[in-house]
């Protein structure tokens, strides 16, 4: 929510009123699901198919091309640095950059007063049109908000040159007090990080002068009229998440040039192109038109590439030299320049009856967004609008949140976007609450959360995404089943040594798919003479696999084998507008689009495959790469359709197919998790047996592909639960630099995972899927946290959890 935004901060919904409204929702929100969407899965011959992934074997062998490999294109090719703020807090005095300029090789050294830098205001979040995060970012500060704050960029004709020179430019700085945690940053004696002047599209609840960024609330039913019942038990839980990177392999890394047509092309490692080219327009003032912005392969983003982090410097640098840049981070940048997960306090409060009734739930969250608001607020909304609505029969229900800057760097959009930081929070809550008041903590949760047919108020009661929406699939109760059955939970043995002690927990999910109201994907599909076709679609793949997905989705439309298709995705100037990969969208807008792409290609391929067997089309289908006559049993081959319909005496056409998708719905995907792990009760230390993950994602499109976007999840979560992730020093300085230094757990140190996938049919999505690759990265830390409760007694509630916490908590 913007300042133009006329929802209240803080808005309260009656359940009175919603109730009124059902009918009228319900309605609104039918379904006109097309006959082919839903298919038996005997019927299937492409989608739920485990097809090998797309890009496999150019990964395997070093065929595949990421930004950096494009190099040898450019001869001339300039390389990049950048000189980065050693204070936490200040003003640059002076830049003296002689010494830089004069190192043999240097071609430009800009600083944030030079012609070629924009003084634009902007934010770096990849979002949709006009971004919900404030403009608040320099591409270069003369005001440093803290260590890493980009302040120069040299081009020179070498990486080693331009890091040399780097070196040699010298700041002077003014410093200023700095603040690194995000309560004492609330304080109103801390330092102050902005003036409210020097921030343009301002976001609702700000509050500069006390470093807050944004408020945010809502409210369904009387929440403290509930606690004041006389017949509840009113539980609190305080609750902490750790800083985590996104660590991906390949680094942040741009390509910028200017083509014959004096056109500027950006090669760079991106989730979000399309935002990407118009964020340049907007801050360089150059039209859209002129902008193309290519994304190559990617080496992984997990949110982290959903902004426009590095790709203003090499752009402003080839202006000024006019030569193709290219700028790669270090990967001590990206731990101490680029962006991480949000940090989080989370408060929980609940009323609850004896007899188990939830009565009131309710989440505050405390986000510390770091210098800069990218993602800020819409990361915090869904700390509360993804794990709440899982709850859908409570009836009251409340969340706040308040987003302060600190003196730490820019925070960002990171696989689960707030969920894991509320899911954390809500499900170890829950678990305390159950095991405090005689309960079963399985059964607490079942006789509360959604079923198919409910009608979601929670995650529209701040006006968000997926407002009112109708639960159309749900598989919960089977993910519990599976899961319990898979981790053993009623078969657990202890051990036979007596300081041993073994424990279950579980904790369960919901995430999103796509932003409801707030997506669109495009896709075109091309026929050629020999019956192939080319696929272009706007969708993103960052490593994911989607551009598989893609292929089954039209392959299953088209009748044709997946090999018959080539796929193009992510130019701007050649494939079709998407908004790009993030919020779990990709599959289901972009494959969507692509599937509509297909079914119009399909109606003209039958109307020319009519007019060729002299059939109806109305009794024509295609399959094993021909069009039949279900009637006759007449064919002909799509071959034959494409050289007729290019080729023919009568009448010509090239066969074209186009698709685009939006819609207002975010059907909710689904996990269930559950771990086990033996606990010392002397030392504290701890041995997770295993971890298994039941999911409901719809239809998977492709089930390996699933499984391995499951795993990949579930073993960031064990990592948010286990893993210090990026720490400070006093004086605000990064203490990781490197892979060592942050220590994530390997393969071999990480704990057996099992994945389940729980079939639904999501009738929103393309042949039933919904999303799959986030809504496993919340529930690792809850699980575990319960797990080491229910075997030592003892609840840590501060990521990470360790050996040493554990110790001290038994001590007490």
């Amino acid at each position: 929510m913007t300042d133009n935004d006329t929802r209240p901060d803080g808005g309260t919904a009656s359940r009175a009123d919603a109730d009124a409204e059902v009918d009228d929702i319900e309605g609104s929100l039918d379904v006109d699901e097309p006959a082919n969407n839903r298919l038996d899965p005997e019927e299937r011959k492409s989608v739920s198919r485990p097809t090998e992934k797309h890009d496999d074997r150019k990964l395997v062998t070093g065929e595949a091309k990421y930004t950096a490999d494009y190099d040898e294109q450019f001869p001339d090719l300039a390389h990049a640095s950048v000189v980065r703020s050693d204070i936490p807090h200040g003003r640059v005095v002076d830049i003296d950059t002689s010494r830089a300029e004069s190192i043999d090789g240097v071609l430009a050294v800009l600083t944030p007063w030079s012609e070629e830098v924009p003084d634009t205001k902007y934010t770096s979040a990849g979002q949709s049109y006009p971004e919900p995060s404030p403009w608040d970012m320099n591409v270069l500060n003369d005001k440093v908000r803290y260590v890493g704050d980009p302040i120069a960029a040299v081009a020179a004709e070498d990486a080693e040159t331009a890091e040399a020179a780097a070196e040699a430019v010298e700041i002077e700085y003014e410093e200023h007090e700095h603040v690194l945690d995000a309560e004492a940053a609330f304080d109103e004696d801390a330092p102050q990080l902005f003036d409210p002047d020097d921030v343009e599209n301002k976001i609702v609840g700000h509050d500069y002068e006390r470093n807050r960024m944004s408020h945010i609330g809502g409210t369904l039913g009387n929440v403290d009229a509930a606690y004041d019942r006389d017949d509840v038990h009113v539980h609190e839980s305080e609750w902490e998440t750790i800083r985590q990177s996104h660590a991906q392999v390949e680094l942040h890394t741009t390509l910028a040039y200017t083509d014959e047509d004096d056109r500027k092309v950006v090669i760079t490692s991106t989730q979000v192109p399309n935002h990407t080219r118009r964020q340049l327009s907007h801050l360089f003032d150059i039209p859209i038109r002129d902008i193309r912005v290519k994304k190559p392969r990617v080496g992984g983003g997990f949110g982290g590439k959903q902004a426009m982090v590095v790709e203003p410097i090499p752009m402003a640098l080839m202006l000024a030299t006019g030569r193709p840049v290219i700028y790669e981070a270090t990967r001590e940048e990206e731990f101490q320049a680029m962006r991480s997960r949000h940090p989080m306090a989370v408060c929980a409060k609940s009323a609850v009856t004896e007899d188990g009734d939830i009565e009131a739930l309710e989440l505050y969250a405390l986000s510390n967004t770091g210098a800069y608001g990218s993602h800020g607020m819409t990361v915090a909304g869904n700390v509360g609008s993804k794990p709440m609505p899982l709850y859908s029969k409570v009836e009251n229900v409340r969340f706040e949140a308040d987003v302060v800057h600190t003196n730490t760097p820019q925070t960002g959009a990171m696989r689960g976007y707030g969920a894991p930081q509320g899911t954390l929070a809500l499900e170890g809550h829950l678990d305390e609450v159950a095991r405090d008041l005689g309960l079963d903590p399985i059964e607490l949760r079942q006789d509360h959360y959604m079923e198919e047919g409910d009608l979601d108020e929670i995650a529209g009661m701040m006006g968000g995404e997926g407002a009112e929406r109708v639960i159309r699939s749900c598989g919960l109760d089977e993910c519990v089943e599976r899961g319990m059955a898979a981790i053993g939970w009623n078969e657990i043995e202890q051990p036979d040594a007596e300081h041993l002690h073994r424990g279950v927990g579980m904790a369960l999910s919901a995430q999103g798919t796509g932003v409801a109201g707030d997506e669109l994907g495009g896709a075109q599909i091309m026929m050629n003479e020999d019956g192939s076709f080319h696929l272009m679609v706007g969708g993103v793949d960052i490593g994911t696999g989607a551009d598989t997905a893609f292929v089954q989705i039209a392959a299953e439309v088209l009748g044709c084998a997946e090999q018959d298709i080539v796929v193009k995705t992510s130019d701007t100037d050649n494939t079709p507008f998407d908004y790009g990969a993030y919020a779990s969208s990709t599959t289901y807008i972009s494959g969507r689009a692509v599937k509509k792409a297909a079914e119009d290609a399909k109606e003209k391929i039958l109307e020319w495959a009519s007019r060729m067997l002299d059939e109806p089309a109305a009794n024509l289908d295609t399959a094993g790469g021909e069009v039949y006559s279900e009637e006759t049993g007449a064919s002909v081959t799509l071959e034959e359709v494409g050289y007729e319909s290019v080729y023919g005496d009568e009448t010509r056409e090239h066969i074209l197919g186009q698709g685009t998708h939006s819609t207002d719905e975010s059907p909710p995907p689904f996990a269930a998790q559950f771990a086990d792990v033996t606990v010392d009760e002397r030392t504290g230390e701890f041995d997770v047996n295993k971890l298994v993950v039941a999911v409901d994602c719809g239809v998977a499109i492709n089930p390996g592909m699933a499984e391995g976007q499951i795993e990949g999840a579930n073993h960031m979560s064990y990592e948010m639960a286990t893993n210090e992730g990026i720490t400070f020093d006093e004086d605000g300085r990064a203490e990781v630099s490197d892979y060592d230094d942050y220590e994530f757990p390997t393969a071999a140190e990480s704990p057996p995972i099992e994945s389940i996938l729980v079939e639904t049919h999501e009738p929103t999505g393309p042949f039933g899927a919904k999303s799959v690759a986030e809504v496993p990265t919340n529930t690792v830390p809850p699980a575990l946290s319960n797990a080491v409760r229910d075997a030592v007694g003892v609840r840590i509630t501060e990521m990470p959890i360790t050996a040493a916490k554990i110790r001290e908590k038994l001590s007490e």
